[in-house]
Order: structure tokens, then sequence, then C-alpha cells
């Protein structure tokens, strides 16, 4: 069975502003995709 949602591989990303690692889209980023620099709060809270 062929699931109708990407693999992980599939989803964009982008490097985060505070520690430079790489972090995958999520569903509640859809909307402010383009906004996001950090990938998670601490990085956020650190920067």
């Amino acid at each position: 069975m062929k699931s109708k949602h990407p693999g992980k591989p599939d989803l964009p990303t982008k490097t985060c502003a505070a520690c430079g690692r790489p972090f995958a889209w999520r569903k509640k980023w859809a909307k402010v995709w383009a906004e996001v620099r950090y990938c998670s709060d601490r990085c956020r809270r650190k920067r």
C-alpha cells in the first residue's frame, strides 16, 4: 500500500540560523514556512 504523504527525504529543508543544523518542514509550519528561521524554541530563544 502506497502512502499519499511524502516521506521525510522529500520534505523541504532549511538550515537553522542559531545552531546551523538542517531541519525539515513540519505541518504546523505550513502557513508560515517562509518566515521559519529556527529549528526549535530553544534555538529561537538562544539566537
